[in-house]
């Protein structure tokens, strides 16, 4: 089987085959719809056999300089069975050559490591690489399950602080308004800050919120009209996927943290999803805060790419050297922004 790609332009359709296969959130048409607003372009298609469509993906074409042409990356994708993976991928490879002279197709695929889907990649072409987006080391939560079999698998003290939180006069809710997004924002700019990681620019979020609407529900802890903490999450039929999170000061005092994400699990279960993963696991406070909520960790596939083109070996070393580049500016940019709102307080 030789699959045909056919480009996908309508949403209904596309989002309805994203859930047809139990694919992920960043494969819905409002996550690609916000990567082309900053800095990539969107390519949908599905991959058919006959009248039968036995795969799907969003591919995310970035420009690189010359002679690279561009990368062509699917993330969390793409969507097929296990039989039909290797086809999938050599049609999808052929595509991102042809229509996107790409110099690689890299896929970060939302299936798990010691899978069979492993063995097929691999017969692709497809070489495993460190060039990571999306961590594969991450903890997901079968939602399937009771809140006895759930709270089960978590620390002592977080069950605790999940109860006190419970009891408190707080209320857990979804956001339902820009106006709160802004709260929201303001409280990751506050937790970015005190955890010391970067994040992106306002506008991005906006565009998530809008673009992506009930597929990307903000779970929040609000003491009246005043946010204390949140899980953003993106979800799609099967799996709900945390994308942020924040504390305030005083939503750390009483512990709401532990409220939210509790209650964030309650109402993906409640909006029909039955996996909620927690988007990844580093050395870190953060990840120590996910990891109480389970024993467990999943690993994921990983990175992989096809090369594409006679400069794939020069972009495969220019690359982890650009991206380390990339985030030193990064971090020299978020310490100047903290100097500077530190000056502004003090002033």
């Amino acid at each position: 089987m030789i699959p045909a790609v056919v480009p996908c332009t309508d949403r209904a359709l596309w989002d309805e085959s994203v859930d047809t296969f139990n694919g992920h959130p960043q494969q819905l048409w409002g996550w690609g719809e916000t990567k082309a607003m900053h800095g990539w372009s969107v390519d949908r298609v599905l991959l058919k056999d006959g009248e039968t469509t036995v795969g799907a993906a969003q591919l995310l074409v970035r420009p690189l300089p010359l002679p690279f042409r561009a990368l062509v990356y699917i993330p969390r994708g793409p969507m097929c069975s296990v039989e039909d993976t290797q086809a999938v991928l050599n049609s999808l490879a052929d595509h991102a050559a042809i229509r996107h002279r790409g110099v690689a197709l890299s896929i970060e695929p939302d299936w798990d490591k010691d899978s069979a889907y492993a063995g097929a990649v691999a017969g692709a072409g497809f070489r495993e690489t460190t060039n990571t987006v999306l961590i594969p080391r991450t903890l997901i939560l079968d939602l399937t399950r009771t809140d006895d079999e759930l709270t089960a698998e978590m620390s002592k003290s977080t069950r605790a602080n999940i109860r006190k939180a419970m009891r408190s006069e707080v209320e857990f809710r979804k956001v339902k308004n820009e106006s709160e997004l802004e709260q929201v924002l303001a409280i990751y700019h506050e937790t970015a800050e005190r955890a010391g990681f970067g994040i992106h620019e306002d506008q991005y979020y906006r565009d998530i919120f809008r673009n992506l609407g009930d597929g990307s529900p903000i779970i929040g802890a609000f003491d009246g009209e005043q946010l204390l903490a949140f899980v953003w999450l993106a979800r799609s039929g099967a799996t709900a996927f945390e994308l942020y999170g924040g504390v305030s000061a005083e939503g750390q005092k009483q512990r709401v943290n532990y409220g939210v994400k509790w209650a964030a699990l309650q109402a993906m279960r409640e909006d029909g999803c039955s996996r909620y993963d927690f988007n990844g696991l580093l050395n870190d406070g953060i990840s120590d805060f996910k990891k109480q909520f389970a024993k467990h960790e999943n690993m994921l596939l990983g990175t992989w790419e096809k090369p594409l083109s006679p400069f794939y070996p020069a972009y495969s070393k220019a690359m982890p050297l650009a991206r380390r580049g990339l985030q030193t500016a990064r971090r020299l940019a978020k310490a100047a922004a903290g100097r500077a709102r530190t000056l502004l307080r003090r002033g």
